[in-house]
């Protein structure tokens, strides 16, 4: 079809409303209504199926705020649709209009698929080549871009409640839809999807945990560098659709289809008591950088939607390498983007029934004249609203250039970086770091106390998506990226890891011994520990990325849950489970509040008590000291009194060394833990702990956790 648009419909037509935006499904037909400020003309396409022709062509009215709408008569659920925009086209002065391009809506709640740029046809210009042509592209794309779906929101939620979990109480398990039940082994009916992750509930209840965090579910594109080199895009954190829900996930057995099965997949979780949480991806889109393809907002409103330089000799070119370094920036601090944002969100919560969110690059979408603020319009509004106010509202409180970790509003907690950089460092065995670990530990008071915050606020992991798995952190001292084709530059080169003596996979059982209790000594550090513990799905058995630190293109064995090693590897699984299990039943490791003194710090948590080997005070300034005790106990008036106090000994020197133990008048200690031991003495079950025969001391192996307790005779 030639860009020199004209209507042609026999459908119809009514002037429509601006509000909402979308398409939005009534008894009588659909309106549709989409922002464009600079626009000189927007049509409606409508097609009776995927990869033909319009049936119908549209021209829509430009109303208020820039919102151009119409109202089509007699249309209903399913209808495919899509725009195309004509105006402007001068790189230089932002306007990237392309009638060539059909483009998706900003506000689709579901599309046919992904978006396939062969022979690069979705470009807008080809500013990449060496020549850096701002050449008007004529390529049409209406037959080989996926369309929009009308849908209808009348899904049965049977009753559903969302299971409302306390902060305090939350374990979070971090997986991915895909790769969660793709592999073979994971013996679903239908893997990779959302439906095959409901099939995996009763593990996830088994196992313990009550939220799962999913990396990102919207509609996401692949880049073209990725299909240029036959990879493709994993994680999903290159968003093109912020009310779609990935088709990709979905079983496809009609268009449309995923809405309905990510209700069913929240409904199901609810019905298990698990919480869903979302990674959402405000900060950026799919489209890339300048020379990247015209899918959505660049080819409505490339000015409005992006952070543009402005800069000669190149102004076209988009703000990217101080923000989000992925290509671009979207303008969140505009109001129809922060609009779209909010919207999103809203519909997520209200439609969709999520629980709450993680934020992506957090700091880039809560600014203020250009900087982070903890008092933008952002937060303002979330605030204010009295759905999104009530959900779980995690921050990655950094970009590029921006670090703000415990400068988040009350109500957010926040990926707690510091605690997975010092609990690694600590449990390799580095020197100097043990004050630190010990503030980490015990919910990182420094940085969350004097904010009117609680642990709780600190999100605790060792290992997340972005970075080697539990297992790869004892089993490589450097990154293994080559299959990601980047001549392994990329990922991080600081991981504080540590091979344990091998490079690799290994067949030394030496090696593989220590690694197991590497592995059980992380588990301590993180479910012991204050704070809201997030486990990456598959550490819990093991899961390995073969030393890959950045396996965001790796839609294969590399990053798909291998489910044979929740046998193979069931000591592990067994110990992370029963860690987990001992965290629950335990209210005293979940502090609602902070209790200091004057000045934050370790040493004034009135029911947290730190002492030496020796029960003497601890010389934090010894740069040498890596074997001291941490006893927690009930010394809170808000807890109900148990009878029993909590020690854990920690000793990740090179030498074993013995621990004398603190005496109460009518308690006795008992092992519950000791991640030397073999499977399963490494943990006994809950009510089942081991009555110490010798009370005074208790001898401790090198690079090993132990956890005791005291209960009342």
């Amino acid at each position: 079809m030639k860009h020199n648009l004209s209507q042609n419909t026999t459908k119809s037509l009514s002037a429509g409303k601006n509000a909402p935006l979308g398409a939005s499904l009534t008894a009588k037909g659909v309106n549709f209504a989409i922002f464009s400020k600079y626009a000189k003309e927007v049509y409606l396409l409508l097609f009776d199926n995927i990869g033909t022709e319009p049936t119908d062509i549209i021209s829509l009215n430009k109303g208020k705020r820039d919102i151009w709408h119409i109202f089509v008569n007699g249309i209903k659920e399913g209808q495919l649709y899509a725009y195309k925009v004509s105006g402007d086209y001068i790189p230089g002065s932002a306007y990237r209009f392309n009638p060539n391009k059909l483009l998706m809506d900003p506000y689709a709640k579901a599309v046919t698929g992904k978006f396939i740029n062969s022979d690069h046809v979705l470009q807008g210009f080809s500013y990449s080549s060496p020549q850096k042509d701002l050449s008007f592209d004529k390529k049409d794309t209406t037959e080989s871009s996926p369309k929009c779906i009308v849908i209808k929101n009348d899904f049965d939620w049977q009753g559903d409640k969302r299971p409302d979990i306390p902060m305090e109480d939350l374990i979070i398990y971090e997986t991915h839809v895909r790769g969660l039940t793709y592999h073979h082994t994971s013996k679903v009916r239908f893997p990779g999807t959302y439906l095959g992750l409901i099939e995996k509930i009763p593990y996830l209840k088994s196992l313990g945990v009550n939220a799962v965090k999913l990396l990102p579910v919207h509609e996401f594109h692949n880049g073209d560098h990725l299909a240029d080199k036959k990879l493709k895009e994993y994680w999903g954190y290159n968003t093109i659709g912020f009310f779609a829900p990935e088709s990709s996930y979905s079983t496809k057995r009609f268009p449309g289809c995923q809405v309905d099965e990510f209700k069913t997949m929240v409904k199901e979780l609810h019905r298990a008591g698990i919480e869903v949480i979302l990674d959402v991806v405000y900060n950026h889109t799919g489209e890339g950088n300048e020379s990247g393809p015209t899918i959505s907002f660049r080819g409505i409103d490339n000015g409005s939607y992006y952070y543009l330089k402005g800069e000669q000799p190149n102004p076209f070119r988009f703000y990217n390498d101080s923000m989000t370094g992925c290509g671009n920036t979207l303008y969140a601090e505009g109001p129809n983007v922060k609009r779209l944002i909010l919207e999103s969100l809203r519909y997520w919560a209200e439609v969709m029934r999520v629980d709450g969110f993680r934020f992506d690059l957090a700091t880039v979408i809560s600014r203020k004249k250009g900087s982070f603020s903890p008092n933008s319009s952002f937060f303002e509004f979330i605030k204010k609203d009295p759905v999104l106010c009530k959900l779980k509202l995690i921050a990655e409180p950094w970009d590029l250039t921006t670090y703000q970790l415990g400068n988040f509003p009350k109500n957010w907690s926040e990926w707690n970086d510091k605690f997975r950089d010092t609990s690694r460092r600590f449990l390799i065995g580095q020197a100097g770091v043990a004050h630190e670990f010990a503030l980490r530990f015990t919910g990182s008071s420094d940085i969350f106390a004097a904010k009117g915050k609680s642990p709780q606020n600190s999100i605790n992991f060792i290992t997340c998506h972005d970075g080697f798995t539990l297992r790869d952190l004892f089993s490589y001292n450097k990154k293994h990226n080559k299959e990601n084709l980047e001549n392994n530059v990329d990922g991080r080169d600081e991981n504080y890891s540590w091979n344990c003596g091998f490079e690799g996979k290994t067949i030394k059982k030496e090696i593989a011994r220590l690694r197991r209790k590497m592995v059980k000594n992380s588990f301590c550090c993180l479910f012991f520990s204050l704070g809201t513990p997030m486990l990456l799905g598959g550490d819990e058995f093991s899961r390995t990325q073969k030393g890959n630190n950045n396996a965001y293109c790796q839609d294969n064995t590399v990053n798909w849950y291998n489910w044979k090693y929740v046998e193979s590897d069931k000591e592990i699984f067994e110990f992370c489970k029963k860690a987990i299990a001992f965290r629950k039943a335990h209210r005293i490791l979940r502090y609602r509040k902070y209790t200091v003194g004057k000045q934050a710090g370790i040493d004034n948590l009135a029911d947290v008590k730190w002492f030496s080997e020796k029960l003497e005070k601890i010389n934090w300034g010894n740069n040498a000291l890596k074997s001291f005790a941490c006893q927690i106990e009930e010394n809170r008036v808000d807890l109900p009194k148990k009878g029993y106090k909590i020690l854990i000994l920690f000793n990740m020197g090179e030498k074993d060394n013995v621990f004398r133990l603190p005496y109460y008048d009518n308690f006795k200690w008992y092992r519950q833990a000791d991640t030397s031991l073999s499977f399963p003495g490494d943990f006994l079950p809950l009510g089942r702990e081991e009555l110490l025969e010798i009370q005074d001391d208790y001898p401790i192996n090198q690079r090993t956790i132990a956890l005791l307790i005291a209960r009342q005779k």
